[in-house]
């Protein structure tokens, strides 16, 4: 027994002792590559490799780079939009390399980083864009540049946008699991993959006007971008006439074919070095952590920028999780704040939990009584991400944002087919009244318990409806006429009366200010502050232990938990997006 205890306690201080070890080990990583020691050089061009996930915001890790590369995994918008904002007015910066294939974002995000280079232009440096190959989304985000160049034997995808829908129909039939569906809205088809194989006639209908009018705008800015007439751009991507790199430049999508030594003449070219000079080069990541030379803005006013990104649940927030718990107190916190004159909510959500948004909406609601509140609205602000932006002043949106989506679904699964016949597990039960337990995965309901359903379902859209027509100040029916559970883009939207006007964070930070009374003497500061690489750490510990254990237990049948898992999470009523889709 002696043996136990001190091989458990050694065991446990080891394990400790290896935990402590890393942190600190990251910690003296993180001094040691903060901005001392980084020097820009004159005539230094900041390098910008944006493939990789774009989110809000950023966590930087202390561990990247050291095996060599300067490409970070993630990139924050809105520190990459800091940073080139930075640059413009950096004179040591003459220019920016923008390397994109294939930028994990949504549309509204590239323009958002379009806009930032267009700002970075309007200053008088350059931006040069190249690539080997580039999907719709990073030719799209090319264009904002001066001159693209494409690799010779490169590829470019120029041929329209595609949205696809996934269906677990069959899947759940042959794992006999039922779903029990209620909604409200001929839209609502956030349940459609559980209960279909295929797109309804309505949701085919509002998707294909939706991807008409994302692209509509996207066709509209390359052809201003590129000096090219709309009709011809639609020509070239409807019949796929670009194929290749040649046909590319051909058509006028490119400025010039060249391998990456072509683009270095060209860069030192514009430099005005020699032949045989260095261009100097700063990664977007060492940039960062360079000395900010510029002016630091000090005042006693604040715009607080609250970022609510990811699905809606109650709780605590985390990575792609806008908990309302996290949420209502940085509201209140920043409501209470004398420093804080007027607040941004930026909003990139495809909803959740409508318990969860009606709290948020209460907080957003005080909130724009006491101080202007603007929403500025991303890649998605639907559903329940609508629910929080129509609390608002003013609503403002991209003319590719997925928004609207005024409806809400409830939804249950009844696994007692796969649990008494997959699994030989059986359940009953006794109860008190004619009413059992309402959320139950062991039994199908009774229809009595189903019309309780129905019924909570259509009282919650009475709801949605009338706070979205209050927040609006139109009339209750005119609002049904746009809800409904349907989704709209930003351009969309506004002919419908849901949103106020186009424009991205910049403009929300400056109506916010306007608003406000304060001119520009304002600071900008942003909500929930990013948790450092070590938090995230300690957090995921536990989290990856644990996966570990359930991996080895479940062995084979660990997919299937993590089906029912995310499925468990759509339990009770949701004020979320009408389906899950990939726009591309």
């Amino acid at each position: 027994m002696n043996f136990f205890k001190t091989f458990l306690a050694s065991f446990l201080a080891l394990t400790a002792f290896s935990v402590l070890s890393f942190l600190l080990m990251a910690g003296i990583l993180a001094v040691l590559s903060s901005g001392e020691g980084v020097i820009v050089k004159p005539k230094s061009v900041l390098e910008l490799n944006l493939d990789a996930q774009i989110t809000e915001q950023q966590t930087d890790n202390p561990f990247e780079g050291l095996g060599g590369g300067n490409q970070p995994t993630n990139i924050g918008l809105i520190q990459l939009k800091e940073t080139i904002n930075r640059a413009a007015a950096d004179p040591n910066i003459e220019g920016i390399l923008l390397t994109a294939g294939y930028p994990m974002t949504g549309f509204a995000t590239i323009e958002e980083i379009r806009m930032s280079l267009k700002q970075f232009r309007q200053s008088g440096k350059w931006v040069v864009a190249y690539s080997e190959v580039m999907s719709e989304p990073a030719y799209y985000l090319a264009t904002a540049a001066d001159e693209i160049y494409l690799n010779p034997e490169g590829e470019l995808e120029f041929n329209g946008l595609t949205a696809e829908v996934s269906f677990f129909k069959r899947m759940f039939d042959k794992l006999e699991i039922k779903p029990e569906i209620f909604r409200v809205g001929e839209y609502k088809s956030a349940v459609e993959p559980f209960m279909l194989d295929k797109m309804s006639a309505e949701n085919r209908k509002q998707l294909q006007e939706l991807v008409n009018a994302v692209y509509g705008v996207v066709i509209q800015r390359i052809a201003e971008a590129r000096n090219m007439q709309p009709e011809q751009l639609w020509e070239i991507s409807n019949k796929m006439l670009v194929r290749n790199a040649k046909l590319a430049l051909q058509h006028g999508l490119v400025d010039s074919l060249a391998y990456y030594d072509g683009v270095l003449a060209g860069l030192r070219n514009r430099l005005k070095l020699r032949d045989d000079e260095k261009v100097n080069f700063i990664s977007y990541r060492k940039y960062r952590k360079s000395k900010d030379e510029t002016e630091k803005k000090v005042s006693s006013n604040e715009i607080a920028v609250v970022v609510a990104d990811g699905t809606i649940v109650p709780g605590k927030s985390g990575n792609g999780i806008i908990g309302s718990d996290t949420f209502t107190e940085i509201l209140r916190k920043v409501r209470e704040s004398k420093r804080v004159k007027a607040v941004v909510l930026r909003i990139n959500s495809p909803g959740g939990s409508f318990q969860a948004s009606d709290v948020m909406w209460r907080e957003i609601s005080l909130t724009a009584q006491q101080k202007p509140v603007i929403a500025s609205m991303s890649d998605y602000a639907a559903s329940g991400g609508y629910y929080l932006a129509m609390a608002c002043d003013t609503i403002l949106a991209q003319p590719h944002t997925i928004t609207g989506s005024i409806g809400i679904f409830s939804v249950l699964f009844d696994a007692s087919g796969f649990l008494n016949n997959k699994l030989g597990i059986t359940f009953d039960e006794v109860r008190t009244g004619e009413f059992g337990e309402l959320v139950t995965f062991t039994r199908p309901l009774t229809d009595a318990e189903k019309q309780v359903w129905q019924n909570r379902t259509n009282e919650i859209y009475e709801v949605f409806t009338g706070k979205a027509a209050a927040g609006r100040n139109l009339p209750v029916d005119e609002i049904k006429k746009v809800a409904g559970g349907r989704v709209w883009s930003g351009e969309q939207a506004m002919a419908n009366k849901l949103v106020d006007a186009m424009g991205g964070l910049d403009d929300a930070i400056r109506i916010a200010a306007e608003t406000a009374g304060v001119g520009a003497d304002y600071r900008i500061r942003y909500y929930p502050k990013v948790k450092t690489f070590a938090e995230q750490l300690l957090e995921s510990i536990g989290g990856e232990a644990e996966t570990r254990q359930l991996k080895r237990e479940l062995g084979a049948w660990y997919p299937l938990y993590v089906q029912l898992k995310n499925a468990r999470n759509l339990h009770g009523v949701q004020a979320r997006m009408p389906f899950e889709f990939t726009l591309r």
